[in-house]
């Protein structure tokens, strides 16, 4: 099997090509969810001549069953609870605490070692492009979609080089719009699509973003916290 990128900056340009309608649109904003999906985004951000940050997000997996959210925590303090799982696995008020301290502990540290100082910028109102290096369970994006939207953004599109089909179909019931360059049948995995699949560095996610966030862009967003 021949892979479908040459790594991520090359997975980017290729996702660009497929976003170049939403150039110059206003208030648009490109997060990308680190590491991985920081290189990729920076290509979409440069393509579109969009402002870039990133965004982090942290599932809280239920004890023993990580992979089932039982809510997420993200930058700017948002927290976000799913009611269904909590109440029918019986989890107590104080192991969720426990987790949700855990995480956002998590969330801070990778924060500000990303931003060194920057503030979040605003995302009220923004049209924004969440971006990850590829799509496979969909459950961190998922988690990501739900904490953005406690600040009210005007839209969110999650794009991606690689995702799996039903994954796609889910997240589409959350997203405002999907956006993607390939659907791998079978998918096998993200990595197996990207000839350089090697870990982003945190310094790379520092370049990229002190790049990304002083480029100019149509957002007439000033930096803030929620509203």
């Amino acid at each position: 099997m021949s892979a479908l990128f040459t790594d991520r900056h090359d997975a980017g340009r290729q996702l660009a090509a497929r976003l170049q309608r939403l150039a110059g649109r206003p208030g648009l904003l490109v997060l990308g969810l680190p590491r991985g999906g920081v290189p990729v985004a920076w290509e979409v951000a440069s393509a579109l001549h969009a402002p870039l940050d990133i965004f982090v997000v942290r599932k809280l997996g239920v004890p023993g069953h990580e992979e089932l959210a039982m809510g997420a925590v993200a930058s700017g303090g948002v927290r976000v609870v799913n009611q269904d799982v909590v109440r029918q696995l019986g989890i107590t008020r104080q192991v969720f605490d426990a987790i949700t301290e855990e995480e956002q502990r998590e969330v801070l540290r990778r924060d500000s070692g990303y931003r060194l100082g920057r503030p979040l910028p605003a995302i009220r109102g923004a049209a924004v492009i969440l971006v990850d290096d590829g799509v496979a369970t969909g459950s961190t994006v998922l988690a990501a979609v739900h904490a953005l939207r406690e600040f009210r953004p005007e839209s969110i599109t999650v794009a991606t080089p690689v995702i799996a089909r039903e994954t796609m179909r889910t997240i589409a019931q959350v997203a405002d719009a999907v956006e993607y360059v390939a659907i791998p049948e079978p998918f096998y995995g993200v990595g197996a699509h990207y000839e350089d699949f090697s870990q982003t560095s945190d310094d790379e996610v520092r370049r990229l973003l002190a790049e990304g966030g002083a480029r100019d862009g149509p957002a007439p967003l000033s930096y803030a916290g929620r509203a």
